[in-house]
């Protein structure tokens, strides 16, 4: 078996995923990063979108859906505490395009002072993001 990382992905509800990966990539504040045994420890904010993992047993790549939050890296553990995780299958695709609708119906009927841009957008990020993610797992 080839190196591997012990990666472990909660939010606040409950685990998500944890066990041994070959490979992690996520969107961190500095842009998409791929983790490998053995990389450069740092911390780093995330933001909304795919967690992606490659599992070290060679079985099939998860997908889960985070609204951002905080990743650790060390060169043989990868730690992730989301706000909000979902595995990707569980996505609602729905919800997701009900919510993008309300934020860029808020932004776009809006006058200075109504609303809360910073909210509105955090909420259009997140609805994208889930919606991005779902639309990859159809091809």
């Amino acid at each position: 078996m080839a190196a591997s990382l012990k990666v472990e992905i909660v939010s606040a509800e409950n685990e998500i995923w944890s066990g041994d990966a070959t490979l992690v990539s996520a969107s961190a504040q500095m842009g998409e990063v791929g983790i490998a045994p053995g990389h450069t420890p740092f911390i780093s904010r995330i933001k909304p979108g795919e967690v992606r993992i490659k599992p070290a047993d060679e079985g099939e790549e998860v997908d889960i859906y985070v609204s951002g939050g905080i990743i650790e890296v060390q060169p043989h553990i990868v730690t992730i505490m989301a706000d909000t995780a979902v595995r990707a299958e569980e996505l609602d695709e729905a919800s997701a395009q009900k919510a993008k609708e309300e934020a860029e119906a808020a932004l776009a009927g809006s006058k200075p002072g109504e609303i809360d841009y910073k909210a509105v957008q955090a909420q259009l990020a997140e609805a994208s993001a889930q919606l991005q993610l779902i639309k990859k797992l159809r091809r």
